[in-house]
């Protein structure tokens, strides 16, 4: 099979520090390649991958404030579609613009749906021809059908163990309300136990007006978006991670990562989050600041080595790429619907 992975160009892929999309499309390319398949990986002229790279961003436009990302997204879909007749499928993971001109495309398309922006987007995606993958069940709109649900995976091997648990507690994401990042330093205040912030700070008036003033480097530090290297250390010295999100998220890769180092996570039930946490081994489920003050010393109490095994089990990058494989036969053979079970308990 010859695959053209359609890619995001926002950031390079894999990212150097934050890029979540990016992150997984990297990884699905090189876990792919990995299988035998032979993968075209469309994204940013600068990315790092196993699979043959093309494309026509120099870089990032996230990174370069020269490039204009609504006329470098259309030049980059334009010109994998020019392509689209060498490959048997198309794997989009750029959001809705493809959609708009998959009439064009000489094969077959699927389209991870990644969270949707707006349902203001829908109407590409209703008149599309393109099969859809959601990242979780409770990201599936009911307007439109999926071929499947597939978590997505991440590399163990970036993200050792740490069997040994820090006093601190930890923040990862974009500052932002949905974030719930002020939310995270209360609970941090009220549990009695110091906070690490990490991620780009994407609303600075919330930041400077509920987060800002309570950076202190002692018991509440902020270290700005870090590193892969970085993720792993400082998500493994964690007692646990917090997730106080306040909207519905599609999916959460911080969660995740922080239980492949054997960090618990105490979670807002909202979104995917009863899907991913398996509460009592990798993580609780509490809403609101009380309950997770309350939960907090539940879940450092939890068997690290348990809360592993279990990430490793259900959110491994060779799951992903089997579950992915699956798809693609679905598609490539005229099916409907593939019964696929992507993260068994």
């Amino acid at each position: 099979m010859k695959l053209a992975l359609l890619g995001p160009i926002a950031w390079r892929t894999p990212p150097r520090h934050y890029g979540p999309w990016e992150l997984v499309t990297g990884l699905l390319a090189d876990g792919l390649v990995d299988q035998g398949v032979d993968v075209t990986l469309f994204a940013t002229l600068d990315s790092v991958t196993q699979a043959k790279l093309d494309g026509v961003c120099p870089r990032p436009y996230e990174e370069d404030p020269e490039l204009d990302g609504r006329v470098w997204e259309a030049l980059h879909v334009a010109h994998t579609l020019r392509r689209s007749g060498e490959f048997d499928l198309i794997h989009n993971n750029l959001d809705w613009l493809p959609l708009a001109f998959s009439g064009l495309a000489r094969a077959p398309m699927v389209t991870t749906i990644h969270g949707f922006s707006s349902h203001r987007i829908l109407p590409a995606y209703r008149s599309s021809r393109s099969a859809f993958v959601s990242i979780s069940e409770a990201d599936r709109s009911s307007e439109l059908s999926y071929v499947a649900t597939v978590h997505h995976g991440v590399d163990p091997g970036v993200l050792p163990f740490s069997p040994v648990a820090g006093e601190a507690l930890v923040c990862f994401g974009r500052i932002h309300p949905d974030k719930g990042t002020a939310e995270a330093v209360e609970i941090a205040r009220r549990a009695g136990r110091p906070l690490v912030l990490c991620g780009p700070v994407q609303d600075e008036r919330y930041f400077a007006a509920d987060v800002e003033p309570h950076i202190d480097g002692d018991r509440v530090r902020y270290l700005g978006s870090v590193a892969p290297p970085e993720r792993a250390t400082i998500l493994g010295a964690a007692a646990c991670l917090l997730h106080p999100i306040s909207f519905a998220e599609p999916f959460g890769l911080s969660v995740v990562e922080a239980m492949l180092c054997g960090t618990p996570v105490v979670a807002y039930p909202r979104g995917s989050m009863p899907e991913i946490i398996e509460d009592g081994v990798t993580g609780v489920l509490a809403d609101g600041v009380d309950a997770a003050v309350a939960a907090i010393e539940r879940a450092v109490s939890f068997d690290r080595s348990a809360c592993r095994a279990a990430a490793v089990r259900r959110f491994s990058v060779r799951r992903m790429v089997d579950d992915y494989l699956q798809v693609y036969d679905s598609v490539l053979r005229g099916h409907q619907r593939v019964p696929l079970h992507a993260s068994p308990r």
